[in-house]
């Protein structure tokens, strides 16, 4: 068939610092999805976008196009439909609570979840730390449980925006990666495919999250935001810490653990605080402004949604969760108040003792991953333990010490950040 563009003419435009047409973009990403367009080209125009960037309505109709890439999910479902998304941190098992808890305030919630890779953590890895548990579904298996349930935590379909993960893949390896159009258009494909009527973003700011400082990632918020504003779907953000891990659990089964922990009224605080300022902003998108959730929370209801969501996938919720064959204790290198935790340091050691993945096809541990056992702002004690590290492979200890190096420090004057557990909400980004 006669192609109405040239790829090398949309990449020398783009290249120049030329705004693309709809027209353009359309059409580029369908020829690429369809391999007319080759990776060496999409490749060119993606590092052409990561120097030159995009102005919003450049970023919303590319995000349009790779959701026309494929087919969107349709949601039939009695309760109005609410979604969250976190750009991924250390510790961040927030979904697994947060979820059912919503649910059982009155919403449906069809969260389509993916795996981890480096040192940010994977639902669908925590999750699969449940004997039995399985990810994927039918887009009809995800509706029936979304009106039975309420909630359901899953992968994405293959026919949800295909172009992205395509993709997705030749940024990687491309040097391509942070750009904010090309993050945001990522992330806002699968969410407005996925159907739902509403979505709370979890934009983590700090070391172990992909953003560094707050101007960035309020940037990267406003972005998603206007996003979801161009596609009708009403959409706001919290900015949230991500300086310091979340909790006390990094890792696989260990998060599973510190999850139901919080659905049976115990947990960290920090942990407790952003489920509930998330579900609270989940709530008010889907019209049940008015349920509290730390009430429901503390009724035990969400735990009995979560037993019943965890069932419906084939899993266990009673079965005891995998165990590590080794635990390494890692102590205090002084008395005095522990002023830092680095949260990036954390997360490269629990992915070098095996909770995560260097590339997406590599193995995970399900009992691998970190305890820390004091948080910033507390006092320790020299040669009492600080964290401990869990694998199955021992060999990987001194990988993961390594790691730590730098990223923990106990100093006898006050901490400079407010003592632990404080409330992660930075900031919020609505439309």
């Amino acid at each position: 068939m006669h192609e109405p563009f040239a790829a090398v003419d949309i990449i020398r435009a783009k290249r120049d610092g030329g705004t693309l047409t709809p027209e353009q973009l359309d059409w580029v990403m369908d020829a690429y999805t369809r391999g007319v367009v080759a990776e060496e080209q999409m490749a060119a125009l993606a590092m052409a976008v990561f120097l030159r960037g995009m102005d919003p309505a450049e970023t919303a109709r590319w995000t349009g196009a790779m959701i026309d890439s494929g087919e969107r999910l349709a949601l039939h479902v009695s309760r109005p439909t609410v979604d969250k998304h976190s750009t991924g941190g250390v510790g961040d098992k927030i979904t697994l609570p947060l979820a059912p808890l919503v649910a059982t305030c009155g919403a449906a919630v069809p969260q389509l979840s993916g795996r981890g890779l480096g040192h940010t953590g994977g639902t669908l890895d925590k999750l699969e730390s449940i004997p039995g548990w399985r990810a994927q579904l039918s887009a009809h298996a995800i509706g029936r449980q979304l009106e039975d349930i309420g909630a359901v935590v899953c992968a994405a379909t293959d026919t949800l925006a295909p172009a992205d993960r395509k993709l997705y893949a030749l940024r990687d390896v491309t040097a391509t990666v942070e750009s904010v159009p090309l993050i945001a258009s990522s992330i806002m494909s699968k969410k407005i495919a996925e159907g739902a009527g509403g979505l709370v973003l979890d934009v983590k700011v700090g070391s172990g999250a992909f953003m560094g400082s707050l101007d960035e990632a309020r940037v990267l918020a406003k972005t998603l935001v206007d996003i979801g504003t161009a596609h009708g779907l009403p959409t706001r953000a919290l900015l949230t810490d991500m300086s310091t891990p979340l909790g006390a659990a990094v890792g696989n089964a260990v998060e599973v653990a510190e999850a139901v922990d919080v659905l049976r009224g115990e947990g960290p605080d920090d942990v407790v605080a952003l489920t509930l300022a998330l579900a609270r902003e989940m709530l008010a998108l889907a019209g049940h402004g008015d349920v509290d959730p730390g009430t429901v929370l503390a009724s035990g209801e969400a735990y009995e949604t979560w037993c019943r969501m965890i069932s419906a996938q084939g899993g266990d919720p009673d079965a005891p969760l995998p165990k590590p064959d080794h635990v390494h204790v890692v102590e205090a290198p002084e008395t005095g108040v522990l002023t830092t935790l680095d949260a990036r340091a954390v997360g490269v050691a629990a992915w070098r003792l095996g909770a995560g993945r260097e590339r997406k096809e590599d193995p995970v541990q399900a009992a691998a991953g970190v305890r820390c056992l004091a948080k910033p702002g507390e006092r320790v004690e020299a040669g009492r333990p600080l964290l401990e590290l869990h694998t199955d492979t021992p060999d990987a200890v001194p990988a993961a010490l390594a790691a730590l190096e730098g990223g923990i420090e106990v100093s006898d004057a006050a901490p400079d950040r407010t003592p632990w557990p404080a409330t992660p909400v930075l900031d919020t980004v609505r439309s």
